[in-house]
């Protein structure tokens, strides 16, 4: 499945993500402002096709 060495990194990488400051939360916001304006934009659009 997934060693376990992997999973102390994966863990130990989050752990030093944390005391960075808020460059991971601020990032994440980021991508989900923009896929969810890709979203709004795609689902308003939508409706502007051709319907004969």
């Amino acid at each position: 499945m997934f060693p376990m060495h992997h999973l102390a990194a994966l863990l130990a990488d989050a752990s030093a993500d944390s005391q960075q400051g808020p460059g991971t939360l601020l990032r994440v916001v980021i991508v989900v402002a923009v896929l969810g304006a890709a979203f709004l934009a795609w689902f308003l659009l939508r409706g502007y096709g051709d319907k004969d």
